[in-house]
């Protein structure tokens, strides 16, 4: 009699274990990638164009994990139009560029530390500044800890570039 107590409450736990994992699938609980939260959010419209044109766009959706100092569509208004027109032309460049704005792994802003130098996808590193706001190179941090799925997104008012 015991063993079958066992057994049940074991099938009981086990189905409740199933059913709520195929209910956080089927109610699309999960969050949004890199990508999507970027397309949700509505003002990285030319930020989302050059990662598609620089053939970034696959990794930032599915591979994982990333932190990203992502610039609005006003921040990429700020560069002049010919330099910025000729950036989008040139994907090497652009790949270059963007990937600038790229960090392994997710970086939270509690974990931001004033001087810190934060080693991007491109290669170079890029230095925190906490004084009289957070700042990554000179662009200012004017939104942080944005969750993905595959990492979170720090929103940036500048495109930073590589030296």
């Amino acid at each position: 009699m015991k063993k079958l107590a066992f057994a049940i409450a074991g099938v009981a736990m086990l189905s409740f274990a199933t059913s709520t994992k195929d209910a956080s699938q089927a109610g699309g609980a999960q969050k949004p990638n890199i990508v999507q939260t970027a397309q949700q959010a509505g003002n990285f419209k030319t930020l989302l164009k050059a990662v598609k044109d620089a053939g970034l766009e696959e990794t930032l959706a599915n591979k994982c994990c990333f932190t990203v100092f992502a610039p609005t569509d006003e921040a990429f208004a700020k560069v002049p139009k010919d330099k910025l027109d000729a950036l989008l032309k040139n994907k090497e460049e652009l790949k270059k560029v963007l990937l600038y704005h790229v960090v392994d792994g997710k970086v939270y802003s509690k974990d931001l530390k004033e001087g810190q130098k934060v080693k991007t996808a491109q290669g170079q590193s890029a230095t925190i500044s906490l004084k009289d706001g957070a700042k990554i190179d000179n662009a200012k941090i004017v939104k942080t800890d944005i969750e993905a799925s595959n990492g979170v997104i720090h929103v940036i008012d500048t495109v930073i570039m590589p030296k």
